[in-house]
């Protein structure tokens, strides 16, 4: 079942699968889709009810045009509106950017949820004064960092090779198969927005340390110091939060080691 869900001039397009029980809300990383918590849907749908957001500018979600403002407060907006949808607390699935968006719908919504998974969520202002805040030499480093993307194709790919290689290492978006590169390219604006404004996000752990949710964090064993760090550290400032790790997976462990992620989430769905 597809359904809409409006707040404002804005509204997410949201598949709703699986059996009427404790709703499950999925939402995906920047540069993905709904797509990407497939698998994971498929192992959750027997117990609960699965809901999958499409995102601002993905799938049939409000498009957002090429020089249009986006700032990922509005995807928290639309995740909310969801929530208030629900007739009973949900469980919170995140994965990098979406995992940003859930723990900032927890800290907003407390009532709304019953737990939080979240995939190496990008809350790097928690490493602020740690000797593990290397992020800012990452970001002074990404192409058009004054928010103003130039509608070419070169600059396109020039950002998009910066984002792609972060996260999985150098030459990762040449290697992209080109069907997938076209697809990066074709959302490069939503992608880049959403990454621009929230490197503004300046939460400390003292805040997210607020979130009573039981939470688990599961990083990758290769992925980005800095995301593994953020893991770490959330992990102890959250009252209720345990801490994971995927062997031999990078960051879009969820996509390459999807079994092995959904298993863990599950895992820890049922036991809350």
């Amino acid at each position: 079942m597809q359904q809409t869900v409006s707040f404002g001039r804005y509204a997410l397009s949201v598949e709703v699968t699986g059996a009427d029980e404790t709703p499950v809300v999925l939402v995906h990383s920047t540069g993905m889709s709904a797509r990407q918590w497939r698998g994971l849907a498929t192992r959750l749908e027997p117990d609960h009810r699965v809901l999958l957001p499409d995102l601002l500018g993905y799938g049939a979600s409000t498009a957002i045009a090429r020089g249009e403002p986006l700032h990922w407060h509005l995807d928290v907006l639309g995740l909310e509106a969801l929530l208030d949808t629900l007739d009973r607390p949900a469980h919170l699935v995140g994965h990098s950017y979406g995992a940003l968006l859930a723990m900032t719908a927890a800290l907003r919504r407390p009532r709304a949820v019953r737990s939080l998974s979240l995939v190496e969520p990008v809350a790097f202002a928690v490493l602020r004064g740690t000797p593990d805040d290397t992020f800012g030499a990452s970001q002074s480093s990404m192409p058009f960092g004054d928010g103003a993307l130039p509608d070419d194709r070169a600059a396109d790919e020039a950002w998009l090779t910066w984002f792609v290689d972060y996260w999985n290492g150098p030459g990762a978006f040449a290697r992209l198969p080109e069907r997938m590169r076209a697809s990066f390219v074709s959302n490069v604006w939503v992608c880049f927005r959403e990454v621009w404004s929230l490197m503004g996000d300046a939460t400390p752990a003292e805040v997210w340390s607020t979130i009573a949710a039981p939470t688990l964090f599961i990083r990758g064993e290769r992925s980005p110091r800095e995301a593994r760090a953020v893991c770490e550290r959330l992990a102890h400032a959250l009252p209720d939060a345990a801490l994971t790790e995927i062997e031999g997976a990078g960051h879009m462990a969820p996509i390459t080691h999807e079994s092995e992620v959904s298993a863990r989430i599950a895992a820890w769905l049922a036991a809350h």
